[in-house]
């Protein structure tokens, strides 16, 4: 497969399976349109863990260095909610 960006194979592979629910295709076409959508598929996957490992944080210590730490993949998934920032500041405002 030729070189395409991550955000056209995405698109691509979503027409695809938009064709293949919409159940208009022939067997033939179905076939073409799911060996297709495998390799977008794939090629999507490998992209996308290419970038997770590129991904880091850069934090400076007290002494101005620079330290690399891994990007922490959990905290990413689950954003603050508002409420829990409300419960660290009482908390926070409870131990001075």
């Amino acid at each position: 497969m030729a070189e395409i960006k991550f955000e056209d194979a995405l698109k691509k592979l979503e027409r695809i399976v938009d064709d293949l629910e919409g159940g208009g295709l022939s067997l033939d076409e179905a076939l073409e349109k799911y060996e297709e959508g495998i390799k977008l598929s794939k090629l999507c996957a490998k992209r996308l863990e290419l970038a997770k490992k590129k991904v880091e944080i850069l934090l400076k210590s007290e002494d101005g260095s620079v330290e690399l730490k891994p990007f922490d993949e959990k905290a990413a998934e689950e954003p603050e909610r508002p409420q829990d920032t409300k419960k660290k500041k009482g908390k926070e405002q409870e131990l001075l």
